[in-house]
This record gives C-alpha cells, structure tokens and sequence, in this order.
C-alpha cells in the first residue's frame, strides 16, 4: 500500500484505478462501507484501489476557526483507512487553489491524468469542485465525457439515523461515548503524551494519575469514564476525568486517567485512552475524603463496566470491536 500526500508521489496504475474521495472524518461506518466498496469493485475489474483524502480538513481551509472540532487527525485517520488495505491513499494537502477548481478541472488533474480513473465510488451526499458544485449528476455526466463509471452508494442507517460523522461529533460531546461506538465500528479515542501534572492522584489521593496533553480536537463531556489505556502495545482498564478539577479550583481542562494495578513510569510516552462509558458527571466535593471515597466508588463502576466482553479493545485504531475490519 501506497500513502503519499502529492500526486507527484504516484506512478499511474497500469490498468487504471477505482477511486472514492472524501473527507473520511472519523472514518465511521458509512467512510468504511465506501473504501470497501472501492477494494471490492477494483480487485473485481483489476484495477487498483484508491482512497483521496485531504490534509488539512476542507472546512479548516475555507472558514478557519468556525470549523467545529474534528473525529480524527489525519494520522489516526489515515491509520484507519489503512487496516481496509487500498492500493494507494492520496491525502491531497488542501488549498485555497484546489478549492477554486471545477469538479471537471479537479477530475482531470487528480483522478483521470494521473491515476488513469476507471470507477468512481461516491457516497449518498457527495459533491466536490467549486463551491460543491459537482454532485452526483455533473460527475456522472463528466464520466460519460472521459470514460469512467461512478456508483452512488446509499447511507448506513443504525438505530434509524444515517451516520454521519456530526451526528458522531455530537453523540461524544454528550458523553455518549457507548452508544456512539456502533456508528465507529470502534470506541472513540484520543491520544496524548503523558505530562507532569499537580501531583496530586498520588501524594494527596492514593489514585495514581497519567495527565496527558492531549493532541486531538474532540473531547467527550466533562465527567468520568471507564476506560481502557493503551500503553506500550498493551492496553489496561482505567478510569479518567475530563474537565477541571473544581474540587482544587483548576481553570485548565485536563484528562486525568488512573490506569488499575499499574505502577510504571510513563512520564513522556504517547498513550491511547479508548472511552468506553460515561459513569458520571465532574463535581465539586467537600474535601478529599469525599473525594477519595467517589473515585473508590468510580473504579469499582469502571470495573463492573470493563467486565463486559463488549468493552475488549485490542491496541492501535482497529475497527474491529463492533464487527467492523478490513474489506
């Protein structure tokens, strides 16, 4: 598999290619039945598989600060769209230039000239060029003019709704980290290295924390979650809270995660942390005795939690925990 960022990266394929393009944010259900659907329909016309993404995210080009937080960075979206194993990944870095083009202009200079474009996969909603002008019907009108067949795929429906990837963005900025894990195909996760913090889950608490810096844009609501924390290509159960800590009077948001029966030094690695349920909101205590004896109480949820199979994880950004995977 090829991952390039210019198509000056690709040797056109031999026979030519099949090809879906989006934004692929979050890489969810209705992203993973589009790359299938691509892998499939080339390896049937022996033609190679092709996934075109963008990098930076379109909306972060065109209206800046406005954009709403985003599901993945595009190196954890990337990784996803790799476990579905298409022959080549073109993440085309997004520009003011590009985004002036017509969908006829971006068609010949990203698809037909350079990776000789057979099939065209689109979803349900698609539409590229200036100002989204190319939708469903200019495209198919352009694949009788230079030779390419194009098939519009119909949404994924789960729990009767269409997935998509704002109704995913909304689901885990309530916290409904459990129930948004079927439209995934995966738990939702962020990743951060692991920082000093107030040195406060030990010393003061007895709870040993990880504090991370977060590098990721979309966080569940404040509260605290059961968890499992990817470590070292291991991965172990925990708890964490997001928020501020109002019980110290704290200002910044954090993500403070416990890891059970773990005592290694982890200051400066990179960490995951799967959010697998919400236990409960983030409050104010009188003391650290209240405190402590909620946190007690919390590891003893997060554990009943953890103990259901449906919670396992395996490491990395596998979309196999809710029967998702490669094509």
């Amino acid at each position: 598999m090829i991952i390039a960022k210019s198509i000056d990266e690709i040797i056109k394929p031999e026979n030519g290619s099949c090809v879906t393009i989006g934004n692929f944010d979050g890489v969810h259900k209705g992203h993973q039945k589009l790359i299938c659907s691509t892998c499939q329909k080339a390896k049937a016309n022996g033609l190679a598989s092709v996934v075109v993404t963008f990098d930076p995210h379109p909306l972060r080009v065109l209206v800046n600060s406005k954009t709403p937080p985003f599901i993945t960075l595009t190196s954890q979206k990337l990784e996803l769209i790799a476990q579905h194993q298409p022959d080549i990944v073109l993440a085309l870095n997004f520009t003011k230039e590009i985004a002036a083009l017509s969908p006829e202009e971006f068609i010949q200079r990203f698809l037909i000239d350079p990776l000789g474009m057979k099939q065209m996969v689109v979803g349900y909603d698609y539409a590229l060029g200036k100002g989204r002008s190319g939708n469903y019907e200019i495209l198919a009108g352009l694949g009788r003019k230079y030779g390419y067949g194009i098939e519009r795929l119909d949404p994924v429906i789960i729990k009767d709704a269409v997935v998509s990837s704002s109704r995913i963005r909304d689901m885990v900025q309530e916290g409904n980290v459990w129930d948004v894990r079927p439209l995934l195909g995966r738990f939702y996760q962020v990743r951060g290295e692991v920082v000093h913090g107030m040195n406060r889950g030990a010393r003061l608490l007895g709870f040993p924390t990880a504090n991370i810096k977060l590098e990721d844009e979309l966080f569940p609501k404040k509260g605290v979650y059961a968890i499992r924390v990817e470590v070292d290509g291991m991965v172990r159960p925990g708890v964490a809270n997001i928020g501020k800590n109002p019980t110290f009077g704290n200002e910044a948001l954090s993500v403070e995660a416990h890891i059970m029966d773990f005592s290694e030094d982890i200051y400066d690695k990179h960490i995951r942390v799967h959010f697998i349920q919400r236990i409960r909101s983030e409050r104010k205590f009188n003391g650290l005795d209240e405190l402590k004896e909620r946190i007690s109480v919390d590891i003893e949820l997060a554990k009943s939690i953890l103990s259901y199979p449906e919670s396992q994880v395996r490491p990395g950004l596998h979309l196999s925990e809710s029967g998702a995977g490669a094509c």
